[in-house]
This record gives structure tokens, sequence and C-alpha cells, in this order.
């Protein structure tokens, strides 16, 4: 029988009317109960047209990140300058288009960088177990125990801050988790029958693993990724905020909110800082409402 299409019979109706409400497939079960829910949905929307901004931000921005006009500092929202300007007269719209490219590129290349290290570490502990599995999840412990936010101030301190190096710092900080949560999936799944079976035929583990037993666990990888895609961006931006993080003239959403702690700044231009945060919020929670939603309607307990 054709998972894709999925024959009824009149009988069959007859017997229980509801079933032709009911999809017919796996992809559609999915997006039937991830479009249930409203947030995760809210979220998506908000992300797609913050991910669009910032890619086609040299054709929608009237100006350059960099350019400044003392003249016209601290100006107001108008029609010339739409979210106002700065304290060096730069266009905060401008910059928050292009400081959405940096802060997303160091969020998602960090987790991409987190999820290929922690994917790793975690398929070898689970499916071997034994001492590989101790000798792991015991280095997974020591890095854990090591407080992440003083660890990332103290790399930042030592390695010039660009968006390379904070790509990698953040993937090195930010693999742990992932790594716990793919050993437990791989220690329930290694028992299961196709499992077994592909070990009986002689098949190789490398392919046991990646073949077999990984696509079986991308649900909770792919959901664990996506709320570490807004830790990430939120981590960035305290540590822009703290000066630690890309220098300007460089735009990022947590540099310019470090820009902006200026009584004067907060006083007379209150915009300023808004919309940066308001920026960070709107991403963060949009990532987390997806999380949301990904994980409900990947829950296989939940697909009836």
């Amino acid at each position: 029988m054709s998972q894709s299409n999925v024959e009824i019979t009149q009988e069959d109706l007859q017997l229980n009317p509801n079933l032709k409400d009911k999809p017919d497939t796996l992809t559609r079960i999915f997006f039937q109960k991830f479009m249930m829910n409203k947030l995760a949905v809210i979220g998506a929307v908000v992300l797609f047209i913050i991910i669009l901004s910032a890619v086609f931000a040299p054709i929608i921005s009237p100006y350059s990140f960099e350019q400044m006009n003392l003249i016209d500092k601290l100006k107001p929202p108008s029609s010339d300058y739409w979210l106002g300007t700065d304290r060096y007269g730069r266009d905060i719209f401008t910059r928050l288009l292009f400081g959405g490219q940096v802060s997303l590129l160091v969020g998602f290349g960090s987790v991409l960088g987190a999820l290929i290290i922690g994917v790793s570490v975690g398929a070898l502990a689970g499916y071997y177990g034994g001492i590989i599995d101790a000798i792991l999840m015991r280095f997974v412990d020591i890095v854990i125990s090591i407080p992440s936010f003083f660890l990332l101030i103290t790399i930042v301190t030592i390695f010039d801050p660009s968006v390379g190096n904070l790509i990698l710092i953040f993937a090195l900080t930010s693999w742990t988790s992932t790594a716990r949560l793919v050993r437990g999936e791989f220690l329930t799944l290694r028992s299961r029958e196709f499992v077994l079976a592909s070990k009986t035929i002689g098949t190789k583990s490398y392919k046991i693993i990646f073949s077999h037993i990984l696509p079986n666990a991308m649900g909770p990888i792919i959901v664990s990724a996506t709320l570490l895609v807004g830790s990430v961006i939120l981590a960035e931006a305290a540590l822009s905020y703290f000066g630690l993080g890309i220098s300007p003239p460089t735009a990022t959403w947590g540099n310019m909110l470090q820009d902006a702690q200026n009584y004067t700044v907060m006083k007379t231009a209150p915009w300023y800082p808004f919309f940066p945060g308001l920026l960070i919020l709107l991403t963060v929670l949009s990532f987390n409402f997806i999380g949301d939603g990904l994980r409900d309607a990947l829950d296989p307990k939940a697909i009836e």
C-alpha cells in the first residue's frame, strides 16, 4: 500500500465516517498539526519576514549601513529615516536590516556546527555504549559543568570576535545538549527490530547509524536546533551589549543596543534602543514558538 495514496472503501466509510477527514500521509499530518498551533504559524511568518528582509537588505535599504550624517544625528522617525537615526546620523532601519544578516548568520552557523559535533558525539555514545559511551558522556559532563557565558567571555577576550570566530566559539560551547538528546534517542532506537535486522544481514555500523537510526531521530534534533538558534542569537546580543561582540561599524542587533546605552541617548532618542531590542525579542520568540509547534507536530503519540 502506498503511503501517499491510501484507498478508503465505502464499507470503511460506513463503519467509520471520520476516515474521510483524516490525512493520508505523515507529511500532511505534520503540516495539519503544525498549522493548528497558531503561535507557531505566527512565529514562522514573522521569522520568514525577518529573514527575507535581511537577505534583501541591499535592495530594501535606502542607505549604506556605514553612511554617517552628523547633522541628522538622533533624528526621530520620519519619511527620510523611517526608524530614526543613531548618534552618528546613521539610518537605524538600514542598520537593523544589515545587523539581521550578521545576527542570523551567527545563529544559524553556530547551530549547524553544534549539530555536527553534538550529533556525532551522541550517535557514537548511544550506538556503541560501554566504554565509548562512558568516556564521551564524562567529557560532556565536564563541558556542561563550565559556566558557558563566562567561558564565552574568556574566549572572545583572547580571540578576535569576528563573525567566523563567534560561530566557532558558539558551536564549541553549545553542542552538549544536542549530544545528550541524540544519545538518548540512539539508546532507544538501537534495540528496534529494523536495526537488529540490519545487523543480522551484515550492514556496516556507519550505514546503520546514518541511514537507519539517525533519520528516525531527526524530529527531536530539529526541535532542539530551532530552540538553540534563538539562544545563540540572544547570547550574541548579550556579548555585543557588553562590548565583547562584533565591533562597529559592522552592524549587529547587539552592538546597536550597546551603542545606545547612554543616558543622553536613552533620554532624547528612546526609539534607538527600542527597535533592535524589539527585533531580538521577535526573533527569539519566533524560534521558540516554531520549536513548540514542531515538537507537537513531530510527537508520534499525537498522531492517531
